[in-house]
């Protein structure tokens, strides 16, 4: 059975770690990975990003897999979070081997930050290394394909969309292969995720399930929008993260084309987006636990049969993945990511505090 988030991918858990009150309105998100870790790699979009360790997901460089990716508030400091991550992978033994011994590693730990300093009232009040630990500590004391808690929690406790609340949310699809294919986002907007007209929100309005709410109620919420917004500093800087997984076996060059393919899913929700004061980021892992498939007779990768054909190199040639499978992941990693958007805005719940007014969408349309 499954729950329609990411830790419908098999070994993949989730954990947040949330602060409140007295200042405070932030957290931390860890993805933790399967024993042994998954194959991972990033595609950053927006125009301001806060990462760590993306460089190293390059499919020219050395790491190949990961075991944890973390999503903090924070801003640039949040990225302390990935310290008490790394931490504690260090202390089971998980990372790159650099020793005969089994404890020399060196855990690769990606993050990436959203913005949303002040929004609790304290400017300096923002996760650190114990706020990631507590995440990663979370995630593994999680039972799996458990059910993942959305809104505003972890990395989304103080995230905003627009003028709205915004929050983490998560989504996944199983494909006609078997194939599962998941999404967790921060969605944390310098854009709209709301037609301006309407009310409705764009993610729905690709997906075509749409209730336009009436005119009155959309006039309504317009109004408070605009008092919420008056108090408000115009938030500086904003970002969408997301970690776009799958079970399926793919190379590091395969999971990058999966994480720029994901992109799309949160220009389907949020407009515009991949600004400058955006830092949208998308992670991918894959846990390779599902082959693509052999290749189709005569397609590029499959074995030549011509008798004609006698070069050794060509001749010995393995079945190999169909590369063509490729792209019915990467439409459901946009696809998804979209809907664990409208996930997200849909349950967070309204802040009204010294750091600012943020309704929610339930609260002025409807939590239908």
């Amino acid at each position: 059975m499954t729950v329609d988030a990411l830790t419908d991918v098999a070994g993949v858990r989730v954990g947040h770690a949330t602060r409140t009150g007295g200042g405070w309105l932030t957290g931390t998100t860890v993805v933790l990975a399967p024993e042994g870790g998954a194959v991972a790699a990033v595609d950053v979009r927006g125009g301001g990003p806060g990462t760590k360790e993306t460089d190293a997901l390059d499919p020219r460089n050395l790491v190949r897999k990961v075991d944890a990716i973390v999503l903090t508030g924070g801003s640039a400091y949040g990225l302390d979070a990935a310290s008490g991550v790394m931490a504690w992978l260090e202390e089971r033994g998980r990372g790159v081997r650099v020793g005969a011994d089994p404890a020399h590693v060196v855990p690769v730990v990606p993050a990436a930050c959203v913005f949303d300093l002040g929004r609790g009232g304290d400017f300096r009040a923002r996760p650190d290394a114990a706020t990631g630990r507590a995440a990663v500590e979370a995630a593994a004391a999680s039972e799996a394909g458990v059910r993942v808690p959305q809104g505003c929690v972890g990395a989304g406790a103080g995230a905003t969309v627009g003028p709205l609340k915004g929050g983490v949310g998560t989504a996944s699809t199983v494909l006609g292969s078997g194939i599962t294919v998941a999404a967790l986002v921060v969605a944390n907007a310098a854009g709209a995720v709301t037609h301006p007209e309407t009310g409705v929100l764009y993610g729905e309005l690709f997906q075509g399930r749409v209730a336009y709410p009436e005119p009155h109620v959309h006039e309504a919420a317009l109004r408070r929008l605009t008092e919420a917004a008056g108090r408000n500093t115009p938030p500086p800087l904003n970002t969408t993260l997301a970690v776009v997984a799958t079970d399926a076996d793919l190379s590091k060059a395969q999971a990058q084309k999966m994480a720029g393919t994901a992109h799309d899913g949160i220009a389907r929700a949020v407009r515009p987006v991949h600004l400058l004061h955006d830092g949208d980021t998308v992670f991918a892992l894959a846990t390779g636990t599902r082959s693509l498939g052999p290749a189709d007779p005569g397609s590029p990768g499959s074995p030549v049969t011509d008798p004609d054909v006698t070069d050794q190199h060509v001749t010995d040639q393995h079945v190999t993945d169909n590369p063509l499978a490729l792209n019915e992941i990467l439409a459901a990693a946009a696809d998804t990511v979209t809907r664990a958007i409208v996930h997200a805005v849909r349950a967070a719940e309204p802040v009204d505090g010294p750091g600012g007014a943020w309704p929610s969408y339930g609260e002025l349309y409807g939590h239908a």
